[in-house]
């Protein structure tokens, strides 16, 4: 597997050169794969490398064509040609594609660098940021934009379920949009800045802001640094809307140098929702606007969180120019972004498997709590892994006791890679088991006993599920296969 053709300009000739040759370490990331395709529907030739690859991002790939290495090899580079190696946040010194890299002087670039290089370039740049909230509240502004005949270009830390991508460049030639997923996470190994201080913003969205990242940030004060050091990039004719329910963001925000409005569920805010219904198909919600009532928002999506993440989207979408009537049938039309409370199927015995990205205990807390409202009077079975740099280390053992509360059965995976960190540090499953026990959970602590992981947790769960039960999958990665085997055992089970 090779790229036959090489040219000599420089990546940053221009913002949109005719034709280059792009080698993407790491493109199994969920925007690394998202912005290669991207690059490869403009024209460029690209490929790249990674290891551990799973669905939705693998068969994503495929589906587009992108050609890759499985594994990481010195020969892999050798083989192509290339005009620049995107380097992607994971990808470490060490790494002998990195190192043969450096030896033979390539171009690296990090993947945010070249999203502001090559997608945002000079058009109006909406950048979605906050611990919570990021994916869904982008994939909806992409929509109500282009149900609206705007075109946009975006970068969605997903896959948007009303996109057949992850990542497009705008469909204008000018006064063009381009939205996105702005992450807090540090952009490469060699530029330790938070990705969104790279997306020139004009109009910004702030969620709540929490502490995660803990291999990077060592306080939520370290993480408030990095916002304000965003807002201050917002220019005076921007506009910044705020979470108006988040003190810390609320704080950050006022310290801005453009017009900024909050968004909220208390009238203080300038964007609020009152009048809440839920139904099985959708939320509705009257939209009111410095007291005013405008319209009524339905769209279908669930929790309290969502109705925050609408009134963020609809801020945006009428400063970017669309009348209320084109949001409000847009809405009707917008799909959940995949692993976002993303329904796997229906099963015999009434079974439902959900899966979602959560891991952040109040990810999981709000997610389970929408859950519950999407599905009254049903038995949730959560099941989470511990993966993330945060969730894996001890940093949130009260918080994860708490988090589970709609859930009636809670499967604990093993925590994932363990050894990256000394024992004292870890995640005490044990004692969490103990802990969620005491309110009256039934709990099972996957792989203490067993070699056959995540079998063990097949195996108990056909044991355990009753008729009518909703099954949900949390983990912002693999699960070891998990949502394969369980529609494996659910389709079996009559």
């Amino acid at each position: 597997m090779y790229i036959t053709q090489k040219v000599t300009e420089t990546v940053f000739e221009d913002n949109r050169p005719t034709m280059s040759s792009f080698y993407f370490l790491g493109i199994g990331g969920t925007a690394m794969a998202s912005v290669a395709v991207a690059l490869s529907h403009a024209g460029h030739a690209v490929t790249g490398s990674d290891t551990q690859l799973y669905p939705p991002m693998s068969t994503y790939l495929e589906e587009h064509n992108i050609r890759y290495f499985k594994g990481f090899s010195e020969k892999n580079l050798e083989s192509v040609a290339v005009d620049a190696v995107i380097v992607g946040n994971a990808m470490s010194r060490g790494n002998p594609e990195l190192e043969y890299a450096l030896e033979h002087h390539f171009e690296l670039v990090s993947m945010p660098d070249m999203v502001r290089h090559h997608l945002i370039g000079q058009n109006t740049s909406i950048v979605v940021t906050g611990t919570h909230g990021k994916t869904t509240t982008t994939s909806l502004i992409a929509w109500l934009l282009e149900h609206g005949g705007l075109k946009p270009g975006f970068l969605v830390g997903g896959i948007p379920e009303n996109f057949s991508v992850g990542c497009r460049a705008s469909g204008r030639s000018e006064d063009g949009f381009f939205v996105t997923e702005g992450d807090e996470y540090d952009t490469s190994f060699f530029d330790k800045r938070s990705k969104f201080l790279l997306y020139r913003p004009d109009i910004a969205i702030m969620n709540n802001i929490e502490f995660d990242h803990a291999d990077i940030f060592d306080s939520l004060e370290d993480i408030k640094r990095s916002f304000r050091l965003f807002v201050n990039l917002i220019p005076r004719n921007g506009s910044l809307f705020v979470n108006g329910d988040d003190p810390v963001a609320v704080d950050i925000a006022s310290r801005a140098f453009c017009q900024v409005e909050r968004f909220g569920l208390s009238m203080e805010s300038e964007w609020s929702a009152c009048n809440i219904r839920v139904d099985g198909e959708a939320s509705t919600f009257d939209l009111v606007y410095k007291g005013t009532w405008l319209t009524t928002i339905r769209v279908p999506l669930f929790g309290t969180y969502n109705i925050m993440n609408t009134l963020a989207a609809v801020a945006t979408a009428t400063r970017s120019g669309l009348s209320l009537d084109s949001i409000t049938r847009a809405m009707a039309l917008f799909k959940r972004p995949k692993r976002r409370m993303e329904i796997v199927g229906t099963y015999p015995r009434h079974l439902t498997l959900i899966e979602d990205f959560a891991h952040h205990p109040t990810a999981i807390r709000v997610t389970l709590e929408a859950i519950g409202q999407l599905y009254p009077g049903r038995r949730i079975v959560t099941c989470f892994e511990p993966r993330s740099n945060t969730t894996t280390r001890n940093i949130f053992q009260q918080e994860l006791a708490e988090c589970f509360g709609p859930a009636s059965v809670v499967v604990l995976g093993k925590i994932h890679r363990p050894e990256r960190y000394a024992p004292e540090t870890l995640l005490h499953t044990g004692r969490l088991r103990e802990e969620l026990q005491q309110k009256g959970k039934t709990v099972f602590l996957a792989g203490e006993h067993s070699t056959v992981y995540p079998e063990d947790i097949v195996e108990f769960l056909q044991l355990h599920v009753i008729e009518g039960d909703v099954i949900v999958l949390l983990s912002n990665g693999s699960f070891g296969n998990l949502k394969n085997l369980l529609i494996e055992s659910f389709q079996k089970k009559s």
